[in-house]
């Protein structure tokens, strides 16, 4: 009986661990920084690749934070088993029913949408990934990885915006090399 033990025991010696919590490739768009008016909706994306395991799941968080130096609070998350849960101040009727999580491509594409944008909204928005499969009848994390973009809010009132909007710059190739002309137009609200 000993020796049984002694050779299953060698046996599991010699089975490769599982290598724990490598970095996932995770990436937050549109960033580092997007600009919106109030009352409008937006959406940020979370696209995750490199997943370490091709049977694995993935969680997906999306935490907030008022400025870089604030702490982050979870606001949503993706289960491994794609059910969507709200957290703290989010969980509440009138923040929950302006946030969705949905996944647009299985295991690759998140999408994040916050409805009719308030000032309160302007931040630091994390989207953490873990990757997680069933080892030895244990659920392991295989992989993490978390990007994150800042989203500002402009005012939708005119005196606050202020009447000039933005400057774009049309570069047109000319027939001498090495010379360019440039087009500047200007864009004026209209009241």
């Amino acid at each position: 009986m000993r020796l049984l033990a002694l050779a299953a025991a060698a046996l599991l010696a010699r089975a490769p661990a599982p290598e724990v919590c490598a970095a996932l490739n995770v990436t937050v768009s549109p960033g580092p920084v997007v600009d919106y008016l109030e009352g409008q909706n937006a959406t940020l994306l979370c696209h995750v690749s490199q997943k370490r395991r091709k049977d694995s799941l993935l969680a997906v968080r999306w935490f907030f934070a008022h400025s870089s130096n604030s702490q982050e609070a979870l606001m949503v998350k993706m289960t491994k088993l794609r059910m969507v849960q709200y957290y703290g101040n989010f969980s509440r009727s009138a923040k929950r029913q302006r946030l969705r999580l949905l996944e647009e491509q299985r295991g690759t594409l998140y999408r994040l949408s916050v409805l009719t944008l308030q000032p309160s909204d302007q931040g630091h928005y994390v989207c953490k990934v873990q990757e997680i499969s069933r080892h030895r009848n244990k659920w392991t994390a295989w992989s993490n990885g978390s990007s994150a973009t800042e989203m500002r809010g402009v005012s939708s009132h005119p005196v606050e915006r202020g009447a000039f909007l933005g400057i774009s710059f049309l570069i047109l190739p000319h027939s001498l090399p090495f010379t360019t002309d440039f087009i500047v137009i200007s864009f004026l609200q209209s009241s």
